[in-house]
């Protein structure tokens, strides 16, 4: 009869330990950071099906790297239990350290109890009203759990990535400022001869979490929008665009001056309106076309008003009739 091989609890969590930091580190790498707007996720992926970065509930994100199956399968339970709870209870009891804690332990036992353990690590943030308030979460693959002080990377190189961050780092960043210091770190590994590369735009997936949005505050950032913020120098800010000249608005009848002559279309001198076949003198004379003295109206017939009114045949209503047809 055989006899089993034994081998000690010790050597066992010590071989699976290494089995899955070597899956880990086989991936690439990904950025969690606050600054001045919110939280920043920036992840190095060559497909753009497949999502690094997601969200888990109105102000909670996550993030991932290793195999994709097996943390999607955790973040599609993390959504479940966010929906679960914001339901039956209230939305704000929706946090991320309670979400951090239920992953530490689904991640527990799967590292304790099954024979392969899952080769992911995990990110859970929780933007807050100030950068000192954003809570970031680090999960490992045994269950460990780890408070962040505003910013770490995970997957592939992610100590040498770190201390790019450790050093400039700052939660006063702008967007632009932040992205390309992540970016930056992401860039300062894997160059040959251990300098660093470019990392095309197509190859990033950005997202964040943003402070001032209310509601759900994660928001992507692709297309356009990305490549106008990787091109924007340190801090620089787009030029406002200039505003289209309009030209000045027609000026209406009634702002014309007072002594201006009038025109052969109607118009009306200083004491008086012409009618539609006429025009106003400025020394109140009718002529016998309609015209209309200084303060009088024309009638449509060929009625001028002197002190009354004055019919075609030249005789005036309340005053002197005159001799001829005009009034």
């Amino acid at each position: 009869m055989a006899m089993q091989f034994y081998a000690s609890p010790e050597q066992i969590m010590r071989d699976r330990s290494e089995y899955a930091r070597k899956g880990i580190a086989r991936g690439r790498s990904a950025v969690v950071l606050s600054y001045e707007g919110g939280v920043l996720f920036v992840a190095e992926n060559l497909s753009s099906a497949l999502h690094k970065v997601s969200e888990i509930y109105d102000r909670i994100g996550f993030a991932a790297v290793g195999r994709y199956n097996e943390f999607e399968n955790l973040r599609a339970a993390g959504v479940r239990l966010a929906d679960l709870r914001g339901y039956s209870y209230d939305r704000r009891d929706v946090t991320g350290r309670a979400l951090a804690s239920a992953y530490a332990q689904t991640l527990g036992e799967i590292f304790t109890q099954q024979t392969k353990p899952f080769e992911v690590e995990i990110c859970v943030a929780e933007v807050g009203v100030t950068p000192e308030e954003d809570s970031l979460y680090r999960l490992t693959f045994d269950g460990s759990v780890q408070a962040e002080p505003g910013r770490f990377a995970m997957g592939g190189q992610a100590e040498s990535v770190s201390a790019v961050l450790r050093e400039r780092h700052r939660t006063d960043l702008s967007l632009s400022d932040a992205l390309h210091l992540a970016v930056e770190a992401l860039a300062s590994v894997g160059g040959e001869g251990g300098q660093p590369r470019e990392i095309p735009a197509e190859q990033l997936e950005v997202a964040v979490l943003d402070r001032r949005r209310p509601g759900r505050a994660f928001r992507r950032i692709n297309g356009a929008a990305l490549l106008t913020l990787l091109q924007r120098g340190g801090g620089e800010e787009v030029a406002d665009k200039p505003v289209p000249s309009v030209a000045p608005a027609p000026a209406k009848k009634d702002d014309a001056p007072a002594d201006s002559p009038p025109g052969g279309t109607g118009e009306a001198a200083s004491s008086g309106e012409a009618a539609s076949t006429g025009e106003a003198t400025s020394t109140g004379e009718a002529t016998s076309t309609g015209e209309a003295t200084g303060d009088g109206e024309a009638a449509p017939g060929g009625e001028a008003a002197g002190n009354g009114k004055a019919s075609g045949n030249g005789k005036a209503a309340g005053g002197t009739p005159a001799s001829d047809p005009e009034a």
